[in-house]
């Protein structure tokens, strides 16, 4: 059986271990985009670049005999997801999306949901002059005409356009809640900005700005395609793995065993 798993994501690297490990005989190849300079390689095959649009992807899921599909793209990689539904119906292969669950907000949190990083950028009014800005490296040209000063981080360093005012710092998740409240202290940040990522990685963050009361402006996830079942755990999409492998292989298997 071979999997396709689009990745790039802390989950996608731990599912293609997950199915790596099994003893059923599972193809695993990992697709990154290529945004990052230096990845994390999941185990298994890797190939890195993208498809060529929906089209692209149904015929190289033709070409290379792929049985199943799992998307654990960011959350926030809304194109290929949309993609990877339009080729799976096209290339008549199963699709699932691992989704990490989102951020919830607790009590003491002064959390300002919006719609967007344009959004974002439109809600910094009135909440200081320092931000700390955790939306990545792309995106920025929505915060370029702000006047604040700016706190970027991200994995690999930003290009322009970018605020006239920007610190970069290059750093890369997990991170420590001890690590977070130092850095909005040494920063003396007044607000946070943040995508809803989900996941612990860079969870620590939310808990530091409630902790020294600074409000984030989180941009909400974008929709998802209709129809996709989906998972919340990479034990899960393993799961849903070894059931299409029994559907597609077992009979096959069974008389083997004969």
């Amino acid at each position: 059986m071979h999997i396709l798993i689009l990745g790039g994501t802390t989950e996608a690297r731990a599912l293609a271990g997950l199915l790596h490990a099994t003893d059923l005989g599972v193809r695993v190849t990992s697709s990154l985009a290529g945004r990052v300079a230096a990845p994390r390689l999941p185990a298994g095959e890797v190939r890195i670049g993208g498809f060529g649009g929906p089209e692209g992807l149904a015929a190289w899921l033709r070409e290379h005999a792929v049985d199943a599909v799992i998307d654990a793209t960011h959350p926030f990689a809304e194109r290929i997801s949309f993609n990877a539904a339009a080729a799976a119906a096209t290339a008549h292969v199963p699709l699932l999306a691992l989704c990490r669950p989102g951020w919830v907000p607790v009590e003491g949190d002064d959390w300002h949901e919006v719609a967007s990083l344009d959004a974002a950028a439109a809600a910094l009014d009135g909440f200081g002059e320092r931000v700390f800005l955790t939306t990545g490296r792309m995106g920025l040209a929505a915060f370029a005409g702000r006047p604040e000063w700016f706190l970027v981080r991200s994995v690999d360093a930003p290009e322009a356009p970018m605020p006239a005012r920007t610190e970069v710092l290059l750093d890369r998740g997990p991170f420590t809640l001890d690590g977070e409240r130092e850095l909005l202290r040494c920063h003396r940040v007044d607000v946070l900005v943040t995508k809803d990522s989900g996941g612990a990685a860079t969870a620590p963050k939310l808990t530091a700005a409630r902790e020294a009361g600074v409000p984030v402006v989180v941009v909400r996830r974008p929709p998802v395609p209709e129809g996709v079942p989906t998972a919340a755990t990479p034990e899960e999409a393993a799961a849903w793995a070894r059931r299409v492998r029994g559907r597609a292989y077992g009979a096959t298997d069974t008389a083997r065993a004969r």
